[in-house]
């Protein structure tokens, strides 16, 4: 999916001044994700993975840190080629490895984001059941699924793209539409639509209806019990879902449009569109892989505890506190915190 920035674009308007302005910002904001990004997920990965007690809730935010933080790491590449002008001067290998990355980001966070809202409504709804089966081990075995399906999702990705050099010299990483050479363009733009449309279905449209309906299941029981206020998990998880929403809905809203005009596109100069506003949306969407974390840390009272414990405990190489817990407790992850929160308020 994320291969699908490789339209042609229109690069006619040779920079007026408010058009170089407009250039800067993307490489802005994508400095600013790289070096947020990799620092706040990397602070997450530790405290979720090496400081907190081990969750159903905390896997799967340790999940979404790592798809986050491998993501932003290689941001750099991406900043250097947006700044040439699409220009890739880093190789076949590192063509693949960074689109591939960034599809098995956005479809690997949207499937750990359908699976913590299932867990959440699982919670509200059957409270006595989640506290008899919703294990550590079952958890870790679940959260392979979201992998999988993302890797499955991606295989066009690594098919597709590749590096191609123009008559002047110049190598770019883009899809193409005949990779082994033997097919018709006509053949190569139904696959290119297929795959565009199905992933758009399977890895937006699904994802996000299913966390609407646990939304309203929750909301139901919320408004039923005469609850006013929803739990802090839950208000975690509506962030991270919101700026999800926000930042990849119109990255996926043109890419579902650039594959139903993808002829006009292709052989109508009317129909290309503005690279400038293209790195502009590609920017915003990137922009949502550092944004968890300061969610975790403005929204959620447990992670900001964590954090300021731990800021502090890093310069010093040791902890104030012991987050150990009995045996018992670290291998059954229950549900009733957010269910006696609920009752409480």
């Amino acid at each position: 999916m994320d291969a699908n920035f490789s339209f042609p674009h229109n690069r006619s308007e040779e920079l007026s001044s408010d058009y170089a302005v407009l250039e800067i910002i993307p490489l802005v904001v994508l400095a600013v994700t790289f070096v947020l990004g990799v620092l706040g997920n990397g602070l997450v990965i530790w405290v979720a993975g090496f400081r907190m007690t081990h969750t159903v809730t905390t896997i799967c935010y340790l999940n979404l840190a790592l798809a986050d933080f491998s993501f932003t790491a290689i941001l750099p590449i991406r900043i250097v080629s947006m700044a040439m002008g699409g220009i890739w001067p880093f190789g076949w290998f590192l063509c693949k490895l960074v689109h591939v990355m960034g599809s098995i980001n956005l479809l690997g966070s949207i499937f750990l984001i359908t699976l913590i809202a299932l867990d959440r409504c699982i919670c509200v709804l059957h409270p006595v059941w989640a506290q008899n089966h919703r294990t550590i081990s079952l958890a870790k075995k679940v959260m392979v699924a979201p992998w999988i399906l993302a890797l499955v999702l991606t295989l066009p990705v690594f098919i597709f793209v590749t590096t191609v050099k123009d008559p002047i010299g110049n190598v770019y990483c883009f899809y193409i539409l005949n990779p082994w050479g033997k097919e018709t363009l006509n053949v190569g733009i139904i696959k290119l639509k297929l795959t565009n449309i199905t992933q758009f279905i399977l890895g937006f449209i699904m994802p996000m209806s299913i966390i609407t309906v646990c939304y309203g299941l929750i909301a139901a029981k919320i408004r039923r019990k005469g609850l006013i206020r929803s739990s802090r998990p839950l208000q975690v998880f509506t962030a991270v879902v919101a700026s999800f929403f926000i930042c990849w809905f119109p990255l996926q809203l043109f890419s579902l449009l650039s594959s139903v005009w993808l002829e006009e596109m292709l052989f109508n100069d009317k129909y290309q569109i503005p690279l400038v506003l293209v790195n502009l949306i590609i920017s915003l969407a990137f922009f949502n892989s550092c944004l968890n974390p300061m969610l975790y840390v403005f929204v959620g009272h447990d992670f900001r505890k964590r954090l300021i414990h731990s800021l502090p405990a890093s310069l010093e190489r040791a902890l104030s506190e012991d987050l150990a817990q009995p045996s018992d407790l670290a291998t059954n992850s229950s549900c009733l915190p957010t269910e006696v929160e609920l009752q409480a308020k």
